[in-house]
């Protein structure tokens, strides 16, 4: 910070406290968010930055769209490079081990310590918190938090001859179901798949990770220091995506994230597997009857954890601190957790969210929205090691490349981990 700015500070300071005997020392946040949903997500993030600054007007704050997650993240790194860094920023959860090699971010652990503080922070769901922790220390707070769900036409399930009140629960379950969904013309040329699951680019490793869950297994371990591709589990997920195209029921080759929702909408595939983000748009969208059930599981139900978490960064002076965590003390309380909530389809990542009145009314109007914490039980963090982007990008290429007709799964996979040893070998 440099010496006018803090003269700044404490003049303004200064005044307020001759006004209203205020003590605290005023900050000026910049707060850096991404969007990576289909939801009115920047207009109620600035409507929550607004209405903190409202109840703050000792302190300023500048609420930041960054791009997409991948974006913001650099962003970020590159403004703290620089020694300009936001004071707090929404990030992915699973950036954690990214941001502590390079020494940017400081853990709430180490900015609270009002007993206070502890209940609040405890009161996060376990599920959202498994990736928030380094060494025994908070890094993240849960905000903009998601998993994957089943989306499905019920309208197409009854002209199938299906129970639309049960949707697939299985791997098996879904190549027979989606076998009787899929449309074809006269000519036998596709004009609805059964189903739709991204497997291309980041989206596409994510939900890769929600399959090798339900069979037990996780792509990578706790310690961020070992990843886990070329395992039974991680075969037999890539091997049910090639059965899924080669018994008729998605399109073969890669499939797009981005376009998936929209694909589900105009009814060019009777289901989807994508983010629970992505509530509010299908919700809005939709002119047919839909649904939202768990994803079909290999030996059991399982789906990866994603989205993003709030970090203070360690370039920070003791007021800015103390701002940024009043800011996400009120991002994450539990009416603007379910607001946040009600506007994207995010998950809130609090039980005392559920439990107000907005948020009981959002789930009996919208009862898909309960599926998602529901399944948050048998969710798991997504893959995560230090050198994410690097590392994981042999997984996107091992997940490509197979589905693309150019490698089988264990020769694909295998390759992937030997390229991940490799770099992550420093790290153990």
């Amino acid at each position: 910070m440099t010496i006018g700015k803090s003269l700044a500070k404490l003049a303004l300071a200064i005044g307020l406290g001759g006004m209203s005997g205020a003590t605290a020392l005023a900050a000026d946040l910049e707060f850096y968010f991404p969007v990576g949903v289909n939801a009115p997500a920047v207009e109620t993030i600035q409507a929550l930055t607004d209405a903190w600054a409202a109840e703050n007007p000792e302190h300023t704050v500048k609420a930041v769209y960054a791009g997409n997650y991948e974006e913001t993240t650099t962003k970020a790194l590159t403004a703290a490079q620089a020694g300009n860094p936001p004071q707090v920023a929404v990030l992915l959860s699973i950036d954690i081990f990214t941001l502590i090699e390079e020494d940017v971010v400081v853990p709430f652990t180490q900015v609270t310590d009002a007993a206070e503080d502890k209940e609040w922070m405890d009161g996060f769901m376990e599920g959202f918190m498994t990736d928030a922790v380094y060494n025994g220390e908070i890094y993240g707070i849960p905000f903009q938090r998601s998993t994957p769900v089943f989306y499905y036409n019920r309208d197409a399930f009854r002209e199938a001859g299906l129970d639309p009140d049960d949707p697939p629960k299985s791997w098996t379950d879904m190549i027979a179901v989606g076998k009787k969904l899929v449309q074809k013309d006269s000519n036998g040329n596709v004009t609805r798949w059964g189903t739709r699951i991204p497997t291309l680019g980041l989206g596409g490793a994510w939900l890769f990770g929600g399959l090798v869950v339900s069979m037990g297994d996780h792509l990578s371990t706790d310690t961020g220091t070992e990843a886990r591709f070329d395992t039974p589990a991680a075969v037999a997920s890539l091997q049910f995506l090639l059965d899924l195209a080669a018994e008729g029921v998605m399109a073969p080759g890669g499939i797009t994230w981005g376009d998936t929702p929209k694909a589900f909408i105009e009814g060019q595939t009777a289901s989807m597997w994508t983010s629970t983000g992505n509530l509010a748009f299908v919700n809005k969208n939709a002119e047919f009857d839909w649904g939202v059930a768990f994803l079909p599981g290999g030996e059991g139900p399982g789906a990866p954890i994603g989205g993003g978490n709030f970090y203070i960064f360690k370039d920070t002076d003791d007021e800015e601190r103390a701002a940024a965590l009043d800011f996400v003390k009120f991002m994450t309380s539990p009416a603007n957790a379910a607001k946040w909530s009600i506007a994207t389809g995010y998950v809130a990542p609090r039980d005392d969210a559920w439990e107000t009145p907005e948020m009981k009314a959002y789930a009996e109007a919208l009862p898909a929205a309960l599926v998602a914490r529901e399944q948050v039980a048998h969710a798991y963090r997504e893959f995560a090691v230090f050198q994410r982007q690097r590392v994981t990008q042999f997984l996107v290429d091992a997940i490509e490349s197979t589905v693309g007709g150019d490698a089988e799964p264990q020769a694909a996979l295998a390759e992937a981990q030997v390229k991940a040893d490799e770099v992550l070998s420093e790290y153990q």
